[in-house]
Protein backbone atom coordinates (compact mmCIF):
# COMPACT_ATOMS: atom_id res chain seq x y z
CA UNK A 1 0.00 0.00 0.00
CA UNK A 2 1.16 3.55 -1.02
CA UNK A 3 2.88 5.43 2.11
CA UNK A 4 0.83 7.97 3.12
CA UNK A 5 3.10 11.42 4.03
CA UNK A 6 2.34 13.30 7.43
CA UNK A 7 -1.31 15.08 7.68
CA UNK A 8 -2.50 17.66 9.69
CA UNK A 9 -4.16 16.98 13.44
CA UNK A 10 -7.82 15.37 12.52
CA UNK A 11 -6.58 14.63 8.98
CA UNK A 12 -7.26 10.88 7.53
CA UNK A 13 -4.06 8.66 8.88
CA UNK A 14 -3.96 6.74 6.16
CA UNK A 15 -4.98 6.10 2.61
CA UNK A 16 -7.08 3.23 3.36
CA UNK A 17 -8.52 5.37 6.09
CA UNK A 18 -8.48 7.87 4.09
CA UNK A 19 -11.06 6.56 0.67
CA UNK A 20 -13.48 5.42 3.83
CA UNK A 21 -13.92 9.26 4.46
CA UNK A 22 -13.87 10.24 1.05
CA UNK A 23 -16.61 7.89 -0.08
CA UNK A 24 -18.67 9.18 2.13
CA UNK A 25 -18.14 13.00 1.14
CA UNK A 26 -18.96 11.66 -2.46
CA UNK A 27 -22.00 9.92 -0.95
CA UNK A 28 -23.45 13.06 0.65
CA UNK A 29 -22.48 15.23 -2.63
CA UNK A 30 -24.36 12.68 -4.78
CA UNK A 31 -27.31 12.80 -2.78
CA UNK A 32 -27.77 16.44 -2.87
CA UNK A 33 -27.17 16.10 -6.58
CA UNK A 34 -29.76 13.62 -6.99
CA UNK A 35 -32.57 15.90 -5.34
CA UNK A 36 -31.84 18.34 -8.21
CA UNK A 37 -32.41 15.35 -11.02
CA UNK A 38 -35.62 14.43 -13.16
CA UNK A 39 -36.83 17.58 -15.17
CA UNK A 40 -35.02 18.54 -18.40
CA UNK A 41 -33.84 21.57 -17.40
CA UNK A 42 -34.10 24.17 -20.78
CA UNK A 43 -31.70 26.36 -22.12
CA UNK A 44 -31.50 28.69 -25.53
CA UNK A 45 -27.53 29.71 -25.19
CA UNK A 46 -24.50 28.63 -24.76
CA UNK A 47 -24.57 31.16 -21.15
CA UNK A 48 -27.79 29.55 -19.83
CA UNK A 49 -26.24 25.91 -20.68
CA UNK A 50 -22.48 27.31 -18.65
CA UNK A 51 -25.16 28.62 -15.94
CA UNK A 52 -26.58 25.62 -15.23
CA UNK A 53 -23.86 23.32 -15.45
CA UNK A 54 -21.82 25.60 -12.68
CA UNK A 55 -25.21 25.24 -10.68
CA UNK A 56 -25.07 21.37 -10.32
CA UNK A 57 -21.24 21.84 -9.88
CA UNK A 58 -21.37 24.36 -6.70
CA UNK A 59 -24.37 21.88 -4.88
CA UNK A 60 -21.95 19.18 -4.91
CA UNK A 61 -18.73 21.17 -4.09
CA UNK A 62 -20.22 22.89 -1.22
CA UNK A 63 -20.31 19.66 0.22
CA UNK A 64 -16.81 18.36 -1.28
CA UNK A 65 -14.71 21.02 -1.05
CA UNK A 66 -14.54 21.80 2.75
CA UNK A 67 -15.01 17.60 3.14
CA UNK A 68 -11.88 16.97 0.94
CA UNK A 69 -9.84 19.96 2.06
CA UNK A 70 -10.30 19.13 6.09
CA UNK A 71 -9.00 15.55 5.12
CA UNK A 72 -5.97 16.70 3.60
CA UNK A 73 -5.51 20.31 4.59
CA UNK A 74 -2.22 20.67 2.29
CA UNK A 75 -3.98 19.21 -0.89
CA UNK A 76 -4.14 21.30 -3.53
CA UNK A 77 -7.26 21.71 -6.30
CA UNK A 78 -7.55 21.18 -9.63
CA UNK A 79 -10.10 24.27 -10.21
CA UNK A 80 -10.39 23.49 -13.92
CA UNK A 81 -12.40 19.63 -14.26
CA UNK A 82 -11.80 19.96 -18.17
CA UNK A 83 -7.85 20.95 -17.51
CA UNK A 84 -5.30 17.91 -19.11
CA UNK A 85 -1.72 17.63 -18.52
CA UNK A 86 1.00 17.00 -15.69
CA UNK A 87 0.15 18.44 -12.55
CA UNK A 88 2.64 19.86 -10.68
CA UNK A 89 4.27 17.83 -7.54
CA UNK A 90 2.72 17.25 -4.40
CA UNK A 91 -0.61 16.09 -3.47
CA UNK A 92 -4.04 17.38 -5.74
CA UNK A 93 -7.62 16.52 -5.76
CA UNK A 94 -8.97 15.72 -8.94
CA UNK A 95 -12.53 16.24 -8.82
CA UNK A 96 -15.53 15.95 -11.04
CA UNK A 97 -18.63 17.23 -9.15
CA UNK A 98 -21.24 16.34 -11.69
CA UNK A 99 -19.23 13.55 -14.36
CA UNK A 100 -21.95 13.94 -16.98
CA UNK A 101 -23.50 17.07 -16.09
CA UNK A 102 -25.09 17.54 -19.38
CA UNK A 103 -26.91 13.88 -18.71
CA UNK A 104 -28.07 15.03 -15.47
CA UNK A 105 -29.61 18.60 -17.13
CA UNK A 106 -31.43 16.43 -20.02
CA UNK A 107 -32.82 14.04 -17.10
CA UNK A 108 -30.59 11.07 -18.35
CA UNK A 109 -29.29 8.59 -15.71
CA UNK A 110 -25.62 8.74 -16.97
CA UNK A 111 -23.84 10.55 -14.67
CA UNK A 112 -21.73 10.37 -11.24
CA UNK A 113 -20.00 12.19 -8.39
CA UNK A 114 -16.05 11.77 -8.52
CA UNK A 115 -12.87 12.52 -6.25
CA UNK A 116 -9.57 11.29 -6.97
CA UNK A 117 -6.33 11.95 -4.63
CA UNK A 118 -3.46 12.41 -7.15
CA UNK A 119 0.04 12.32 -5.46
CA UNK A 120 3.10 12.95 -7.78
CA UNK A 121 1.38 12.63 -10.65
CA UNK A 122 -0.03 9.04 -10.17
CA UNK A 123 -3.37 8.29 -8.92
CA UNK A 124 -3.92 6.99 -5.21
CA UNK A 125 -7.55 6.34 -4.56
CA UNK A 126 -10.92 7.05 -6.09
CA UNK A 127 -14.69 6.98 -6.02
CA UNK A 128 -16.92 7.23 -8.26
CA UNK A 129 -20.89 7.39 -6.99
CA UNK A 130 -24.19 6.84 -8.93
CA UNK A 131 -26.81 8.39 -7.04
CA UNK A 132 -29.20 7.08 -8.88
CA UNK A 133 -28.51 3.45 -8.36
CA UNK A 134 -26.22 4.05 -4.99
CA UNK A 135 -23.76 1.79 -6.81
CA UNK A 136 -20.13 3.19 -5.72
CA UNK A 137 -17.08 2.22 -7.49
CA UNK A 138 -13.75 2.42 -5.31
CA UNK A 139 -10.28 1.64 -5.84
CA UNK A 140 -6.83 2.58 -3.52
CA UNK A 141 -3.56 2.10 -5.55
CA UNK A 142 -2.04 -1.65 -4.80
CA UNK A 143 -5.17 -2.87 -3.30
CA UNK A 144 -7.84 -3.50 -5.61
CA UNK A 145 -11.22 -2.01 -6.66
CA UNK A 146 -14.05 -2.74 -5.90
CA UNK A 147 -17.98 -2.29 -6.52
CA UNK A 148 -20.05 -1.47 -2.87
CA UNK A 149 -16.61 -3.27 -1.29
CA UNK A 150 -17.10 -6.42 -3.59
CA UNK A 151 -13.87 -6.56 -6.04
CA UNK A 152 -13.84 -6.34 -9.58
CA UNK A 153 -12.03 -7.56 -11.89
CA UNK A 154 -11.93 -7.18 -15.94
CA UNK A 155 -12.99 -9.49 -18.36
CA UNK A 156 -11.51 -12.57 -19.51
CA UNK A 157 -12.32 -12.04 -23.43
CA UNK A 158 -9.37 -13.06 -25.77
CA UNK A 159 -10.69 -12.05 -29.09
CA UNK A 160 -11.91 -8.47 -29.87
CA UNK A 161 -14.52 -9.89 -32.60
CA UNK A 162 -16.21 -11.12 -29.23
CA UNK A 163 -16.42 -7.63 -27.40
CA UNK A 164 -18.13 -4.72 -26.23
CA UNK A 165 -16.31 -1.40 -27.09
CA UNK A 166 -16.66 1.78 -26.23
CA UNK A 167 -15.71 5.52 -26.55
CA UNK A 168 -16.43 8.94 -25.26
CA UNK A 169 -16.17 12.81 -26.36
CA UNK A 170 -13.85 14.10 -24.36
CA UNK A 171 -15.11 18.04 -24.85
CA UNK A 172 -17.50 19.76 -26.98
CA UNK A 173 -15.59 21.68 -29.48
CA UNK A 174 -12.84 19.26 -29.90
CA UNK A 175 -10.34 20.43 -32.68
CA UNK A 176 -11.08 19.15 -36.16
CA UNK A 177 -8.23 16.61 -36.76
CA UNK A 178 -9.46 14.86 -32.79
CA UNK A 179 -12.98 14.81 -34.29
CA UNK A 180 -11.52 12.96 -37.45
CA UNK A 181 -9.32 10.85 -35.27
CA UNK A 182 -12.12 9.73 -33.34
CA UNK A 183 -14.23 9.26 -36.11
CA UNK A 184 -11.98 6.86 -38.15
CA UNK A 185 -11.43 4.65 -34.56
CA UNK A 186 -15.31 3.99 -34.42
CA UNK A 187 -15.37 2.95 -37.98
CA UNK A 188 -12.83 0.57 -37.32
CA UNK A 189 -13.88 -1.00 -34.22
CA UNK A 190 -17.08 -1.28 -36.37
CA UNK A 191 -15.36 -3.70 -38.54
CA UNK A 192 -13.45 -5.59 -36.03
CA UNK A 193 -14.64 -5.55 -32.50
CA UNK A 194 -18.85 -6.75 -31.85
CA UNK A 195 -20.34 -3.87 -31.17
CA UNK A 196 -19.74 -0.18 -30.59
CA UNK A 197 -20.65 2.16 -27.60
CA UNK A 198 -20.33 5.88 -27.89
CA UNK A 199 -21.66 7.75 -24.98
CA UNK A 200 -20.57 10.58 -22.25
CA UNK A 201 -18.99 10.53 -19.79
CA UNK A 202 -16.25 8.45 -20.11
CA UNK A 203 -15.96 7.37 -15.94
CA UNK A 204 -19.41 5.25 -16.40
CA UNK A 205 -17.62 3.32 -19.40
CA UNK A 206 -14.32 2.94 -17.12
CA UNK A 207 -16.44 1.54 -14.51
CA UNK A 208 -17.90 -0.81 -16.70
CA UNK A 209 -14.77 -2.37 -18.17
CA UNK A 210 -13.52 -2.83 -14.54
CA UNK A 211 -16.23 -4.65 -13.70
CA UNK A 212 -16.14 -6.78 -16.91
CA UNK A 213 -18.95 -5.38 -18.23
CA UNK A 214 -17.51 -4.23 -21.26
CA UNK A 215 -13.96 -5.00 -22.96
CA UNK A 216 -12.27 -1.94 -24.59
CA UNK A 217 -12.79 1.65 -24.05
CA UNK A 218 -10.69 4.26 -25.69
CA UNK A 219 -11.03 7.88 -25.94
CA UNK A 220 -8.95 10.71 -28.51
CA UNK A 221 -7.94 13.76 -26.00
CA UNK A 222 -9.48 13.99 -22.32
CA UNK A 223 -9.04 15.92 -19.32
CA UNK A 224 -7.68 14.50 -15.87
CA UNK A 225 -11.24 14.14 -14.68
CA UNK A 226 -12.44 12.20 -16.94
CA UNK A 227 -9.73 10.07 -16.94
CA UNK A 228 -8.01 9.49 -14.12
CA UNK A 229 -10.64 7.75 -11.80
CA UNK A 230 -11.23 4.93 -14.54
CA UNK A 231 -7.52 4.43 -15.11
CA UNK A 232 -7.47 3.52 -11.13
CA UNK A 233 -10.25 1.56 -11.68
CA UNK A 234 -9.53 -0.59 -14.52
CA UNK A 235 -5.65 -1.16 -13.44
CA UNK A 236 -6.71 -1.89 -10.00
CA UNK A 237 -9.48 -4.71 -11.50
CA UNK A 238 -6.54 -6.51 -13.64
CA UNK A 239 -7.02 -4.29 -17.04
CA UNK A 240 -4.02 -2.88 -19.10
CA UNK A 241 -4.04 0.91 -19.24
CA UNK A 242 -1.89 2.48 -22.26
CA UNK A 243 -2.30 5.31 -25.09
CA UNK A 244 -3.74 4.00 -28.41
CA UNK A 245 -0.54 2.81 -29.68
CA UNK A 246 -0.02 0.79 -26.70
CA UNK A 247 2.56 3.22 -24.66
CA UNK A 248 2.33 3.80 -21.00
CA UNK A 249 -0.41 6.12 -20.33
CA UNK A 250 -0.09 9.74 -18.57
CA UNK A 251 -2.12 12.91 -18.03
CA UNK A 252 0.03 14.25 -21.43
CA UNK A 253 -0.74 11.33 -23.36
CA UNK A 254 -3.11 12.46 -26.57
CA UNK A 255 -4.90 9.33 -26.07
CA UNK A 256 -6.27 6.94 -24.03
CA UNK A 257 -6.80 2.94 -23.96
CA UNK A 258 -8.10 0.88 -21.15
CA UNK A 259 -8.72 -2.64 -22.27
CA UNK A 260 -8.70 -6.55 -20.72
CA UNK A 261 -5.59 -8.05 -21.28
CA UNK A 262 -6.49 -10.41 -23.62
CA UNK A 263 -7.98 -7.46 -25.92
CA UNK A 264 -5.68 -4.76 -25.02
CA UNK A 265 -2.93 -5.93 -28.15
CA UNK A 266 -6.02 -6.11 -30.59
CA UNK A 267 -7.49 -2.70 -29.99
CA UNK A 268 -3.96 -0.99 -30.23
CA UNK A 269 -3.97 -2.65 -33.79
CA UNK A 270 -7.16 -1.83 -34.71
CA UNK A 271 -7.01 2.15 -33.46
CA UNK A 272 -3.00 2.18 -34.71
CA UNK A 273 -4.50 1.43 -38.70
Amino acid sequence: MPETPPTAAGAATSDADLLHHTTTAVREAGSALRERFGEVVRYDTREELMRALAANDDVALDILRPRLTGLRPHARWVEDELDGGALPPGEWWVVDPAEGNVNHLHALPEWAVTATLVRENQPVLTVVHLPLTGATYTALAGAGAHLDGQPLRVSETADLGLSIVATSQARPDEEEKIVQRVGSSVTAMLFDALVVRTSVPATLHLANVAAGRLDVFWQFAGARADLLPGALLVAEAGGRVSDAEGRPWTTQSDSFLAAAPGVHAGAVATLSR
